[in-house]
């Protein structure tokens, strides 16, 4: 799954655009012909996409928002079917590690924090495009996991648990969908070089890990109006789909 599909002409969502996978995901579909609705928090990590974009021949459409806003995702799918009046392509990639600690030692505002993020903030965005999706002749979404979802490794408990709740979601999701154009899938990047795998393992030499620049446009196959599959997690580590789908 290496090819670089046409997407020219269709309208991204990537969440948590502003830096790491995000904003080499953002990148990568304006390269490929795509508008990008980028969302983050911060500004200037924005700006310096919308640059970046721009300079490359591309546009894209910056949303400063935090996503614990969550009556603001609300608005973000109006404002998206004001202009647009569809949505092609949701990158849900936003989130949050929280502490990496014993379950018993997490402080609740902080597993609080993670699950309003990496969940809650996942569920109102996907309630949000779900319609706007719909419309689209190819509506294709990503949700951003993680090896620790299945590994549940000691002290990943909140993100563990998180990225296993939106798995969950998206599994769901894809097969309320599955009769329509709409394919939802999961991505697992795998471990790589970005601020939230430092602060995760702060002993490791980053320079073992694939640049994010690396990772992000190996998601772009899954977002092409031509991919069909729905409902499955593809895992950088594996480079391959892996059907986790239960049985009937």
């Amino acid at each position: 799954m290496t090819d670089t599909p046409d997407l020219s002409g269709r309208i991204a969502l990537v969440t948590g655009a502003s830096r790491g996978i995000g904003y080499f995901v953002a990148k990568s579909l304006a390269a490929a012909g795509a508008h990008v609705i980028a969302v983050a928090r911060t500004v200037g990590g924005l700006e310096e996409l919308d640059d970046e974009i721009k300079a490359a021949g591309g546009s894209a459409t910056l949303v400063p928002l935090d996503l614990a806003d969550m009556p603001g995702i609300d608005r973000l799918g109006g404002a998206i079917h004001e202009r647009w009046g569809k949505l092609d392509i949701l990158v849900a990639n936003a989130a949050i590690l929280g502490t990496i600690s014993p379950i018993g030692h997490v402080e609740a505002k902080t597993f609080e924090k993670v699950m309003t993020i990496n969940v809650n903030a996942t569920w109102r965005m996907i309630r949000s495009v779900d319609p706007l999706l719909r419309l689209s002749d190819a509506g294709r979404a990503v949700i951003m996991s993680s090896g620790a979802a299945h590994s549940a490794r000691a002290f990943w408990g909140p993100y563990a648990a998180s990225k296993a709740a939106v798995e969950a979601l998206a599994r769901s999701w894809a097969d309320e969908t599955r009769n329509m154009a709409l394919r939802v899938n999961v991505f697992d990047p795998g471990r790589t070089r970005t601020a939230m795998r430092a602060l995760a393992a702060p002993g490791e030499d980053p320079m073992t890990l694939p640049h994010p620049s690396e990772v992000a446009p190996k998601m772009l196959p899954l977002l092409s109006p031509s991919f069909n599959e729905t409902g499955l997690i593809y895992s950088v580590p594996n480079g391959r789909l892996l059907h986790y789908r239960m049985p009937e």
